[in-house]
């Protein structure tokens, strides 16, 4: 119990001191609270038990393309794992040869043999270990194209809910410890279990009453590699969900790095790595005990048998070559048995990376439809969406019954407050999520029915957040690899950009670094306009496509707009007002619905919610105006 306060200090006691320790408290329970979220959304789900035999088997699909490199591989393995054996009989022969007769060419004749045969085994050995990393390399390249391919063609949602450095690590760690496996020789466990029971019948020919000594130690070390194996294999996985965890804070704060900067939050972004680094470090730390504590228990035990096998041959009667060749086979005999340890150690590694690349394999069926597709409408409707109900998660809804068609060649603007589903409408046209409920259709057909790719060709998109990718301008404008150059430059003379990229040194060959850093906001978005055009699909979706640029680059896409969107249906999504008062129809949403819609002149005369938009727009646009002129 806390003994009262004096009446000294009984009155800072209530007054100051609760209240300091109660902020300093909730500071920690909230720093606390951070950090478990944090920790929370960096890791991974654990996953159950793993059957390697089940593994195995999807893995050997990959290998199956390669399996006569496989089968040449075990063959030499096989033939050299019979050279190993034969080499303490070559010295037995060629010392008992010498005492027996006193003839010392028999040692010089055993050397010769000895060195051929381990040459020969040598030579086997380099080709056997080239020919199974060849087929690790190639099986492990296929893995990697089938998990690539597979992501690309995975619903956007589950994107929404993956970070990126997950992904890679599925992609780049995890394989390599698969292709490590195929590296390091552990298929070559075939070959030191067959040398194994080859050596256990040449120890009983050559004394089975020593070998029982040898043998006695087998149990302890089976116990030894059951305990360390279950341990060992929490150890990988461990290992790789540190790995991907790290990747994914790496990734965020590089991407974040101007925001890091920012807010001078270096030593937070340090301490949020410093502590995926370190339980990193401590998952290795455990696999790395556990390995050495097999491996330490393995060697003594071996030196102890060979200490007793060496004291019995004390009082026993057999030759001095026999005696070498039994310690020899008896060394041999624990050196298989180390080594199976220690690639079951890399084969645990492998398995856990094998599971976690099926995981992800296993998440969905990418192609499947979510729903059965209608019947064909009425096609001179370009796109529709018919009570279209959606949300990102259950009980959050984002769009409800919206209906609206639009004709082709008709522009129809989307407007209304942040939030409302306008960029959410199009990602449905495009298939990139799928209704909770309603039909979205495209030229009459339901979008349900089409292959992604058939219906994306239909559409050239212009996004607010452009994306370029490494390369040059002409290819980031083709989005290809070959562009052709004279249509790039006509598409580029379009839409008035072509003297801005003409002006550079190397023209539209410019190269374009990574996420297009070497070019500003508007040339990044010109570029993109430039895209769309290239592309020439009869619709296309504007989203905020001038939302980024200056007055003067705006002006130079403004003629292009006319141009591109003539013969064309195009829905635009904008903020400025300014950018759709020409559209055929503007629709109008809030929270989900269409509110209400029309030309600009008659939304304008209902005086709802798009007139005080654009009042409000239009007043903050004066008064900005004011000010540039005031400081000028």
């Amino acid at each position: 119990m806390t003994p009262a306060p004096t009446s000294a200090d009984a009155e800072p006691a209530r007054a100051d001191v609760p209240r300091s320790d109660g902020r300093q408290q909730r500071g920690r329970s909230d720093k606390a609270r951070t950090e478990r979220i944090l920790k929370a959304f960096h890791e991974e789900e654990r996953f159950g038990k793993a059957y390697d035999a089940r593994l195995t088997r999807r893995l050997w699909r990959y290998l199956t393309p390669y399996r006569w490199l496989l089968w040449a591989s075990m063959g030499v393995i096989l033939i050299t794992s019979t050279g190993a054996m034969v080499r303490p009989l070559i010295m037995r022969q060629a010392i008992d040869g010498v005492i027996q007769t006193g003839d010392r060419s028999a040692l010089f004749r055993g050397g010769v043999l000895l060195a051929s045969v381990l040459l020969v085994e040598q030579i086997l050995g380099l080709v056997q270990m080239y020919a199974v990393q060849v087929a690790g390399a190639r099986a492990v390249t296929d893995m990697r194209r089938e998990v690539f391919t597979f992501v690309h063609d995975l619903r956007l949602g589950f994107f929404d809910k993956q970070l990126v450095g997950r992904l890679v690590s599925r992609v780049t760690n995890d394989t390599d410890a698969i292709l490590e496996m195929f590296a390091s020789g552990a298929l070559n466990a075939v070959g030191d279990l067959a040398r194994l029971l080859g050596i256990v019948t040449l120890m009983l020919i050559l004394d089975w009453k020593l070998s029982l000594i040898a043998f006695a130690a087998v149990p302890p070390m089976a116990l030894l590699v059951l305990f360390v194996r279950r341990n060992i294999r929490e150890a990988f996985r461990a290992i790789r969900a540190k790995t991907s965890r790290m990747n994914a804070t790496m990734n965020e704060q590089v991407t974040g790095m101007t925001l890091i900067q920012a807010f001078s939050r270096q030593s937070a972004a340090a301490h949020e790595f410093d502590e995926s680094n370190e339980s990193y470090r401590d998952a290795n730390m455990s696999a790395i005990k556990w390995d050495s504590i097999q491996d330490a228990a393995i060697d003594t035990i071996a030196a102890v048998c060979l200490a007793l096998v060496v004291m019995s041959f004390g009082y026993r009667p057999v030759s001095f070559g026999t005696l070498v060749a039994f310690t020899a086979y008896l060394a041999q005999f624990f050196e298989p048995i180390s080594t199976l340890a220690q690639r079951y150690t890399l084969l645990q590694a492998a398995m856990a990376g094998a599971e976690r690349v099926f995981s992800l394999l296993d998440v969905v069926e990418p192609d499947a439809p979510a729903r059965d597709a209608k019947p064909p409408a009425d096609p001179q409707y370009a796109v529709a969406l018919e009570n279209v109900d959606f949300s990102y998660k259950p009980g959050t809804p984002v769009l409800s019954g919206i209906s609206f068609a639009a004709r082709r060649g008709e522009r129809v603007a989307l407007v209304g407050p942040t939030g409302s589903g306008k960029t959410t409408i199009t990602a449905l046209l495009l298939r990139l999520y799928e209704p909770d409920s309603g039909t979205v259709r495209v030229n009459g057909d339901d979008v349900a029915g089409l292959e992604r790719t058939d219906l994306r060709c239909r559409f050239a998109v212009v996004p607010q957040d452009v994306v370029l990718f490494p390369g040059t301008v002409a290819s980031n404008v083709a989005a290809s690899e070959e562009p052709d150059r004279p249509r790039v430059e006509e598409v580029l003379r379009r839409i008035g950009a072509l003297d801005l990229f003409a002006a550079r040194e190397r023209g539209i060959d410019t190269r374009v670094d990574e996420y297009g850093s070497n070019f500003s906001t508007g040339e990044r978005q010109l570029i993109a306009f430039a895209r769309a055009l290239y592309r020439d699909a009869q619709i296309l979706i504007l989203d905020e496509a001038t939302a980024s640029v200056d007055s003067d680059t705006e002006a130079r896409l403004q003629r292009a707009l006319e141009e591109l969107m003539r013969g064309r249906t195009a829905l635009v999504i904008a903020h400025r007002l300014s950018t759709v008062q020409k559209a055929d129809r503007i629709l109008v949403l809030r929270k989900g619905h269409v509110v209400e819609q029309g030309t600009h002149g008659e939304l304008m005369a209902q005086g709802g919610l798009y007139a005080r938009l654009h009042e409000l727009q239009f007043s903050r646009a004066e008064q900005e105006s004011a000010l540039r002129s005031a400081l000028q």
